[in-house]
């Protein structure tokens, strides 16, 4: 009689899905993944990606009140997130107290562990005793954190949080598990592009500035009769002193060299 009464209670507190309901959260999950797949890292950036992979997150599992993707440094522990978004500004104020107050919570230990971790009453939460009533505070008690997995490579993970209790079970945690595999390709592939285009930039930023500090080493070595080592040490003595970019001193000595040899030009007894 007792273990009767006990199984219409736990039907009763958690009943379970109907099949109805597993077509609708499998159909969720379906146009999510069908909107990552369309997504196209070349135009977007990486803050923008990452928004858009976030609000897909929160649409793909079911009871999710917001969602946050976090790229990770796991080499780091001092500045571990590379980059960062979420679907909702609540999520923000989670991961703000996450990542920057305490370093500590459910994405940094899904990423450690690379394994999916989820709690259902977070202000009373053990695995992470800082974090877990801090958020507790804000209405927010139930965490689902999924990392983005590589072979033999953790990039990061998505965090998914709902102001209920116990609100992820095996059922959204499966289906989460299923959105987060190819949204960590989509995350890495555009993390890649964005690397590419820095350093790009930062190439045709050195294509641009060698002519000008070219010119201002051979300046110095016409005043000082000194090598190019030397001129070049100079310059950087200059750049360090001033707090100054190096392409910027070396336009300064270049436009100063122009300013006088204009003058003398107009005044030839100058």
């Amino acid at each position: 009689m007792g273990e009767s009464n006990g199984r219409v209670e736990w039907e009763a507190a958690y009943p379970p899905l109907s099949s109805e309901q597993e077509a609708m959260d499998v159909a969720d999950l379906q146009t999510s993944l069908g909107r990552l797949a369309g997504l196209v890292a070349g135009t977007l950036g990486l803050p923008e990606l990452l928004e858009r992979v976030a609000t897909f997150a929160s649409q793909a599992i079911p009871g999710a009140d917001g969602a946050g993707v976090t790229l990770l440094r796991l080499d780091r522990p001092d500045n571990r997130v590379a980059a960062l978004a979420a679907s909702h500004p609540f999520v923000s104020e989670i991961d703000e107290i996450q990542y920057v107050t305490l370093n500590e919570g459910p994405c940094i230990t899904a990423a450690l562990e690379a394994r999916t971790v989820r709690s259902g009453s977070l202000g009373g939460e053990k695995m992470w005793p800082r974090f877990g009533p801090r958020v507790g505070r804000l209405g927010i008690h139930s965490a689902l954190s999924l990392p983005l997995l590589l072979p033999g490579q953790v990039v990061g993970a998505i965090n998914v949080y709902a102001h209920g209790k116990d609100v992820f079970d095996d059922h959204a945690a499966e289906l989460g598990e299923l959105f987060a595999a190819p949204a960590a390709v989509a995350v890495h592939n555009a993390q890649v592009l964005s690397q590419a285009l820095e350093l790009t930039n930062q190439l045709q930023t050195a294509l641009t500035t060698r002519p000008v500090i070219d010119q201002a080493i051979g300046l110095l070595r016409g005043r000082t009769g000194g090598t190019e080592d030397e001129a070049f040490a100079t310059l950087r003595k200059l750049s360090q002193s001033g707090h100054t970019k190096l392409a910027d001193v070396a336009k300064q000595i270049v436009d100063e060299a122009v300013r006088r040899a204009r003058a003398q030009h107009a005044d030839p007894r100058t």
